[in-house]
């Protein structure tokens, strides 16, 4: 397992835990192509570049794939891996790699291939996901299955946490799975993609909210898009309004038109009308203003509490 070069093309938290346990068991890294960090988004996971400078692995910032087929060719991997690596990687890099080119995908396939599933799965409702370590073929997310595992999603997970809990389930695949696939023991079964879904990138804008919606939908999509994430949103007196933190007030019945607020809680949260049943809003903030209780939030719109329309 020691003389099986590796090539990997990592990011995220789930490259850096990943990475770290090919590291542990003694796997030869021969290079690492990552991403630099987007100021634009919340950085919340460890940096697979400083893991990999650390070590003396050969670090490729945002280096194109189709360009650096010399250097790949160069470093001659056994193995290649793709942990949370945002592009595709073309066949005839995949090729280089005699004992197979893997991609760890956070979903269970063929459910919720492509973009973003662990956003996708909690708009959706789910109640399982999983993780899946699959061979790397010309399409996305569709080669042939090695391994998978499962966890629950609960009402209180929220797409960080849900993440959270993906990450030590990709790490148990890959000490499981890299020894055998350095000994050529690795299952293998078809993925039929004809049983799956599949899912395209989410745009800030898909965080809009219909307060038409069952309370229910409202919730998902809420826990779906918050921190790290855009967050989803609604406009009050014509002003963009972030809803960071909600929970189910009600799943049933007509509470007043949608989007109206029904009641102040007494921890400054408010209940708010939905197409079925009503969400109560605890966290939220003006695109221009300061996170913080509802009710604080929404103090800045200089409007009584139960006149106060969210649209």
């Amino acid at each position: 397992m020691k003389s099986a070069r590796c090539v990997l093309f990592a990011y995220h938290e789930t490259g850096y835990a990943c990475m770290e346990a090919l590291l542990k068991m003694g796997a030869p890294i021969a290079a690492l192509f990552t991403h630099r960090d987007d100021p634009h988004e919340e950085i919340w996971w460890r940096s697979c570049a400083e893991l990999a400078t650390r070590h003396g692995v050969p670090v490729h910032l945002d280096e194109s794939v189709e360009t650096a087929g010399a250097k790949l060719a160069a470093s001659k991997p056994n193995v290649i891996y793709s942990f949370s690596y945002r592009h595709l990687i073309p066949e005839s890099v995949l090729a280089l790699a005699p004992l197979g080119a893997f991609n760890l995908h956070p979903s269970l396939l063929p459910a919720y291939r492509g973009r973003a599933p662990v956003n996708w799965v909690l708009v959706n409702g789910e109640r399982e996901t999983g993780v899946t370590l699959h061979h790397m073929v010309a399409r996305a997310d569709a080669g042939d299955i090695v391994g998978q595992r499962a966890v629950a999603i609960d009402d209180g997970d929220n797409a960080l946490t849900l993440y959270r809990k993906l990450v030590p389930l990709g790490v148990d695949l890959i000490d499981e799975l890299h020894p055998k696939i350095v000994a050529g023991t690795a299952p293998r079964r078809m993925m039929d993609i004809s049983k799956g879904s599949y899912f395209g990138r989410r745009k800030p804008e898909d965080g809009r909210i219909d307060w038409r919606l069952p309370a229910r939908k409202i919730f998902n999509l809420v826990r779906a898009v918050t921190h790290p994430y855009p967050g989803a949103f609604c406009f009050v007196g014509g002003r963009k309004l972030f809803l960071w933190q909600v929970q189910i007030g009600s799943e049933n019945g007509t509470l007043g038109a949608p989007g109206r607020v029904v009641r102040e809680m007494t921890d400054g949260a408010l209940e708010i009308a939905a197409g079925e049943g009503s969400v109560i809003v605890k966290v939220a903030q003006f695109e221009d203003g300061v996170e913080g209780v509802a009710r604080e939030a929404l103090s800045q719109a200089g409007r009584v509490t139960d006149t106060i329309q969210f649209d």
